[in-house]
């Protein structure tokens, strides 16, 4: 039986700028599901990161947050990350969630070995296992402990941020585009990481623009533009079968699907208007161009017009 880890109910974050408000999230709902690998895609600068950010306590502290985050515990009470304090965080950052970030590198202490690091890392989080350990669980060498973050090829360091991530078994992981810089192979073990840590019980979040490995290695979709949720689902359902213009017009897009371009660009976020603006980029009758809503069926859901029939 499939339970849920994380649930997101009308998430929205506004961020201030010198050039306006930036719509990071516009009423965003989304379960994570433990055991199961969520893909969060869209065009670049559409929202992803935030909602990753936001599950783990990593905004800007400039932001405003609306809705509710829930943590759900098998343990306690369940948590309302987007309303937590420092002092909650300490016990769920590395603890609960964990976060893989793009360009791993660039994270670690540069000054430091890899080794020494993780050392520190296990030590804070009580971890179960010894660093030997995670490294040999992502298919690192035990030399690899030697080496200073600028010793480290991409993919070493994509591996070693997931033993970072991996040290206290956390219940969610968040994997923010953690194959961008990689080539096919390393990227192919870096999902098939992700994959192995969801089969022990992890619920995990991966944000990606990387459409063409998804059916593979992912069980559900959700897909995002300009600060919205537009669908939802299976992911082998949705590929087969889109229903939002944006969703057909990504698949129409990859090498697979004709390479066929999504005419003009994103808008970017800052400003943007109330309602869902896919129409401005390609009609789409009954689906933007108004106040629009989710409607679910089944296992799957569609952003459409309030008042159209799905």
């Amino acid at each position: 039986m499939t339970t849920s880890a994380v649930t997101i109910t009308g998430l929205t974050v506004r961020i201030p700028t010198t050039a306006g408000i930036v719509h990071a999230a516009t009423d965003v709902d989304l379960t994570l599901t433990s055991g199961q690998v969520h893909a969060l895609v869209g065009e670049s600068g559409c929202g992803k990161s935030v909602v990753g950010s936001a599950i783990c306590g990593l905004l800007p502290s400039t932001a405003t947050v609306q809705g509710r985050i829930t943590l759900h515990r098998a343990d306690g009470p369940d948590a309302d990350l987007a309303a937590a304090g420092s002092r909650t965080w300490r016990t769920i950052r590395g603890h609960r969630i964990a976060w893989i970030p793009q360009s791993a590198a660039t994270y670690l202490t540069p000054v430091r070995t890899v080794g020494d690091q993780l050392a520190e890392t296990c030590r804070h989080l009580h971890s179960a296992h010894p660093p030997t350990a995670l490294l040999a669980r992502v298919g690192l060498e035990q030399s690899v402990a030697d080496l200073y973050p600028h010793e480290l090829s991409g993919g070493m360091a994509q591996r070693a941020a997931i033993a970072f991530a991996l040290a206290a078994d956390p219940q969610v992981i968040i994997a923010d585009e953690p194959t961008s810089n990689l080539d096919p192979e390393l990227t192919e073990h870096t999902l098939q990481l992700l994959r192995a840590a969801a089969d022990a019980g992890s619920a995990v979040l991966l944000i990606s623009h990387d459409l063409d490995t998804l059916p593979v290695h992912t069980d559900h979709v959700a897909v995002m533009y300009a600060s919205r949720i537009v669908e939802t689902g299976p992911t082998a359902a949705v590929f087969a079968g889109p229903w939002h213009p944006y969703t057909r017009d990504l698949l129409a897009a990859l090498p697979t699907g004709g390479l066929r371009p999504i005419p003009g660009m994103p808008p970017t976020l800052t400003d943007l208007p109330g309602d869902c603006v896919y129409h401005q980029r390609r009609p789409a009758p009954g689906f933007s161009g108004g106040p629009t809503h989710i409607v679910r069926r089944g296992d799957r859901s569609v952003r459409r017009l309030i008042g159209v029939a799905l």
